[in-house]
């Protein structure tokens, strides 16, 4: 538990600076989103593109990725009983959907990396390379489908998976890996440099992005799904993983990513196509909390089980 909490602490360290630094003003707002936009054109890939480059996969990490997709459909698949809760608005439905299949990619990263190093997070990165673009696409058909009004356009989420640069990292990865080619020495220290200014800036715009107004605001409902979230999808991923045979490092890895708060994107996404967006706001406020307690729980399971 003292190396769990070595590595959590400076996240959240850093994630409440990331909070005092737009708090205060003292890095504008601008400014985050420039860096979000940098992040994910160019730092996200080049550290997701080395991690996997670098990376050795055996037979074990496709059962990982088997018990992570499988649990975030079904917990999608579980947001949709929220049409049972008195007084539930379509487009709050389709947000809660959005909400249970997203995780924090970038918190990930930085506790996979922290506790098991280069690969840990090469395994992190194959569980972006799987659960990104089905976040994706569950979460636009979610969306769209319990809009209140028509949309103007209709959304494309295959054509939107191709525009995303995390995906073509995966792929690049994921092919580097399999033909067993090696980066140049020179190619390999650029990725690294990039990579290492990737999670830090992540965390600082994570904590920035997080609305402590929407949180004075949220209620029962609020706390009673991001719960459901932070609880039901690693509970998913155990349960399938160990019915599978999933074990060791692997399934370490796969509870940590699945016991991450919702993405801080989702926000934008709910907005955009006639999602419930304070709800958005308030899951992504109340999961980063509430994730400082629920963190540490997963790991107590990941150590009784002996995966790490």
């Amino acid at each position: 538990m003292s190396a769990f909490l070595t590595a959590l602490l400076p996240v959240i360290l850093i994630v409440g600076l990331g909070q005092f630094l737009a708090r205060r003003g003292l890095v504008p707002a601008e400014a985050f989103r420039a860096l979000d936009r940098l992040s994910f054109l160019i730092l996200l890939p080049a550290l997701i593109i080395r991690a996997l480059a670098n990376a050795e996969f055996d037979g074990a990490p496709w059962l990982m990725l088997g018990a992570l997709v499988a649990a975030q459909v079904l917990l999608g698949a579980f947001g949709l009983t929220a049409r049972l809760w008195p007084g539930m608005s379509q487009p709050a439905i389709g947000t809660i959907v959005q909400s249970n299949v997203r995780w924090n990619t970038i918190i990930g990263l930085s506790l996979g990396g922290l506790l098991f190093g280069d690969e840990g997070l090469a395994l992190v990165s194959l569980a972006a390379a799987a659960m990104i673009p089905l976040a994706n696409i569950i979460s636009v058909y979610a969306l769209v489908s319990h809009a209140e009004r028509p949309q103007g356009t209709k959304p494309r989420p295959l054509l939107a998976l191709t525009r995303n640069p995390l995906i073509y990292a995966c792929l690049i990865g994921i092919g580097l890996a399999s033909f067993h080619v090696r980066l140049p020495v020179i190619a390999d220290e650029t990725l690294k440099m990039l990579a290492n200014a990737a999670i830090a800036l992540g965390l600082l715009s994570a904590g920035a992005g997080v609305d402590l107004g929407a949180l004075k605001q949220a209620g029962l409902k609020t706390f009673t799904w991001s719960l459901v979230r932070l609880v039901g999808l690693p509970a998913l991923t155990l349960a399938v993983g160990l019915a599978i045979g999933l074990s060791g490092l692997p399934l370490a890895i796969a509870l940590i990513c699945a016991a991450t708060p919702t993405a801080p994107n989702s926000y934008v996404l709910a907005r955009e196509l006639g999602g419930d967006a304070g709800l958005a706001a308030n899951f992504i406020a109340a999961q980063t909390l509430l994730a400082a307690l629920t963190l540490p729980l997963t790991w107590l399971v990941i150590l009784w089980l002996g995966a790490a």
